[in-house]
């Protein structure tokens, strides 16, 4: 039986992994990470995930808890996650980061660090977005640079980050397909006297409000014709499943930097 650990044990995303976790096989809690000073250290981790008592009690001590598991299961924020990993790596255990909002000197260093250990590190883990990525290379290659393309995503009020890291791994396989350097040919504000469209440039607009989980919607758009791919999130369950679904394949895997589409067999 894996045994896995959640960071964040008691927010929003690590409180339904556990519950998750509750209902899966060949997986199970084996610690509950919160930082120090948080409200519910020491009560059971069940709680906040609305389930029964997990017989795991909520604790700030991440090196204790890594001994006695196999995988650190993280959706924090970059220099908590990086932090996070530097602790798997000192003990040799595998991770999954859901973080997103990363730079690239961050980027850098997680490359380096995963040298020692296997990570999962992936900007959306659902399976349903993981497949919208494979067949976006796939429609941006075929239909090509005739089509103008432009990326606009939803989120809550409450996210930090803009845009979503799935907006721009959207934009980046777009780009890739196209061969264009994501980073020089994103534009990400339009406002007065912007000119024409350059046909290089791909759109990314950001919406931000109430309690949306996330919608992603690509829009390929011709003369005469548009193509839209669209993705909502319902709940934030497919993450969760998604999570744990690369939590248990990652461990026993070598070390290295790997992301869903690894989990999910579609490279």
């Amino acid at each position: 039986m894996i045994k896995a650990i959640v960071t964040g044990a008691a927010g929003r995303m690590g409180s339904r992994i556990i519950n998750v976790l509750s209902t899966s096989e060949d997986i199970t809690l084996g610690g509950a990470l919160e930082r120090t000073g948080h409200a519910l250290l020491g009560q059971d981790a069940g709680g906040p995930a609305g389930i029964a008592a997990a017989g795991v009690k909520i604790v700030d001590d991440l090196g204790a808890a890594l001994k006695g598991s196999d995988v650190l299961i993280d959706f924090t924020f970059p220099e908590a996650s990086l932090g996070h990993l530097k602790a798997c790596v000192d003990q040799g255990k595998a991770i999954v980061i859901g973080s997103t909002g990363f730079t690239k000197e961050q980027l850098a260093e997680v490359g380096k660090l995963v040298q020692k250990v296997p990570c999962v590190l992936s900007p959306n883990m659902s399976v349903g977005v993981n497949v919208c990525f494979k067949v976006l290379a796939d429609l941006a290659k075929i239909l090509g640079p005739d089509f103008d393309a432009e990326i606009v995503e939803w989120h809550h009020r409450l996210k930090k980050d803009a845009p979503s890291g799935t907006a721009v791994r959207m934009g980046e396989v777009v780009a890739k397909a196209l061969g264009r350097d994501y980073h020089k040919t994103a534009k990400y504000h339009r406002e007065g006297m912007t000119g024409v469209r350059t046909n290089e440039e791909i759109g990314m607009q950001t919406v931000r409000g109430g309690d949306i989980v996330g919608e992603h919607t690509v829009y390929f758009i011709g003369m005469g014709e548009r193509i839209e791919l669209t993705h909502r999130a319902h709940t934030r369950d497919m993450f969760a499943r998604g999570a744990v679904r690369a939590a248990k394949w990652v461990v026993g895997k070598k070390p290295g930097l790997y992301d869903m589409q690894d989990v999910l067999g579609l490279k």
